[in-house]
Order: structure tokens, then C-alpha cells, then sequence
């Protein structure tokens, strides 16, 4: 009996009659469309959680109270009794990007519970119950921080302009700011959907989450330099995500800035550990409907 040629098709047989012959070459045509499903499908969780704002704008000047306070009191004040050494900054040029990390965090260190009210609507039992993976699901909640993170970027930079901030305009800089502006919330807010997955209830969360953020924010270099604090809490610093946020921030926000870490690295701990918290997020994201 003549085998086929290895450019053609096996025969179908009698138990497989309809069956179709592919390519081995197909499979990485398969992987790229299943990674198109899964960005199309992290939008789309992420447009539907940025309908909100849409349908209530007020929120975003509520957010931009806290910053404003930051710089216009707390950063003024400290300028002129000049308490803290920064180097050739003034104080108010050092500060203006920890303020801005420090917007984000609280925006996303609270992102759970947007999870814990959803699950009491019932829309997370459908959204658990759909087609789409766990990753998207977190991945877009993430995305989602982000993009309102980006609200507070605009809002940090006029403020920071009208004091006198000597602020980096190029292009590359300013694409730097979004893209660590971006990493930064997508890490807190995972984190925050891995605990309410864990809590489960609004008056826990708020708990744990107001006992988090005011130690990452000043167990970070956001408000002054690691070189002037204690050695426990330099030890703190260094394995704080909110440090090289800041750090990454203050490197490309600035005229002249520079990174104490190395951009490489400030981007490697934001991406890395966002990505290993979105996967522990996914894996915990079904728990919170039992």
C-alpha cells in the first residue's frame, strides 16, 4: 500500500470520518490568538469598571484633595524651614513625586472592595460563571486602577507646575511616568483584591486597609530620603514596592533626577511583583463568592 506523501493530509478514517487534518505549524497561530482573547477580554473588564467614573466624575476631584493638601501645605511648609536634606532639589521638587506614588496607592489599596460590592450585587458570581480566565479578571481590575492612577498623574503635574516644580517634559520621560504610574496601581490593586478575596466583608477590609497604607507610604522614600532614615526602617524601604515606585518617579518627573536603584530594576520590581500578585489574585478571585 503507497503511504501518503508527507506534504499531504493522512486519510480520514471510518471512526473519524469528518475530521479535519491541521499543520503542526498552526499552533503558534492558536497561542497568538488566545493571547489577543485575553488582552480583548482584560479591556473589557477594565472598560467596565471605568464606566463608573463616567457615571460619577465627582470622584476624581474628591481624589485630588489629598495631593493638593500634600503639596500646597505639607510641601510649602517644609520647603521653607528646609528640615530635610534633598540634595540640589528643593523640598517641594523632591516631594511632588512621592506625593504622586502615594495618590496612586491610595486609589488602589482600596480597590477591593469595589470586588466585596460587586459580590454582594451578584455581579462577580457572573463574571466567575462567564468564559473569561481568572487572569483577565484581575488583569482588568488592575488595568483599570491604573488608568485612574493616570487621572492623578495629570492632576499632580498642573499642581507641581504652578509651584514652581522643575518638572521633565520630554517625551520618553513622561511615557516613563505612565508606564510606572500604570505598574504601580496594577501592584496595590492586585494586592488589594488578594485580601478582599481573603476577607470577604466591607468592615474588614477597610480595616486592614487603612492599617497598610499609612506604612507603605512612609516606610517608602516618598516624603524623605532613605539615607536619613534608621537602619530597621532602611530594611523596611528596601523591601517596599512603594520605594521603587518613587524611586522610578523621581528619576524621570524631575529636571536632572536620578534613580538611587537603577530604572532596571525600579520597572523589574514593579512588573514582577504585579505579575506574581496578579496570579495569586486569580488564583484566590473564586473564593470570594463562597
Amino acid at each position: 500500500m503507497k503511504s501518503p506523501a508527507p506534504d499531504e493530509p493522512p486519510p480520514a478514517s471510518a471512526d473519524a470520518p469528518g475530521r479535519r487534518w491541521e499543520p503542526a505549524e498552526a499552533s503558534p497561530g492558536w497561542s497568538r490568538r488566545g493571547a489577543a482573547a485575553f488582552v480583548r477580554k482584560t479591556a473589557v473588564i477594565a472598560e467596565m469598571d471605568l464606566r463608573k467614573l463616567w457615571h460619577d466624575p465627582f470622584e476624581l476631584a474628591t481624589r485630588a484633595i489629598q495631593p493638593a493638601l500634600w503639596l500646597l501645605i505639607f510641601g510649602e511648609v517644609f520647603t521653607r524651614i528646609r528640615a530635610i536634606p534633598t540634595g540640589d532639589f528643593r523640598y517641594l521638587d523632591f516631594m511632588a513625586p512621592g506625593i504622586l506614588a502615594q495618590s496612586v496607592l491610595f486609589i488602589a489599596i482600596f480597590f477591593g472592595i469595589a470586588v466585596i460590592w460587586e459580590r454582594d450585587l451578584g455581579l462577580v458570581h457572573k463574571l466567575v460563571a462567564s468564559p473569561a480566565p481568572r487572569l483577565s479578571l484581575v488583569a482588568g481590575k488592575g488595568l483599570a486602577a491604573g488608568i485612574r492612577g493616570l487621572s492623578q498623574a495629570f492632576f499632580v503635574y498642573g499642581l507641581a507646575w504652578l509651584l514652581g516644580v522643575k518638572l521633565n517634559w520630554a517625551p520618553q520621560a513622561l511615557a516613563g511616568v505612565m508606564i510606572a504610574v500604570l505598574l504601580g496601581a496594577g501592584l496595590f490593586a492586585t494586592f488589594s483584591l488578594g485580601i478582599a478575596c481573603i476577607v470577604k466583608t466591607r468592615e474588614r477590609f477597610m480595616g486592614i486597609g487603612q492599617v497598610l497604607t499609612m506604612p507603605l507610604f512612609f516606610a517608602s522614600n516618598a516624603v524623605y530620603p532613605v539615607s536619613i532614615m534608621p537602619g530597621w526602617l532602611k530594611v523596611l524601604a528596601h523591601i517596599n514596592p512603594l520605594t521603587y515606585e518613587v524611586d522610578a518617579l523621581r528619576a524621570m518627573m524631575l529636571r536632572g533626577g536620578s534613580s538611587l536603584y537603577g530604572l532596571g530594576t525600579d520597572f523589574a520590581v514593579l512588573l514582577g511583583g504585579g505579575a506574581l500578585l496578579t496570579v495569586i489574585a486569580a488564583r484566590l478571585y473564586p473564593r470570594i463568592v463562597v
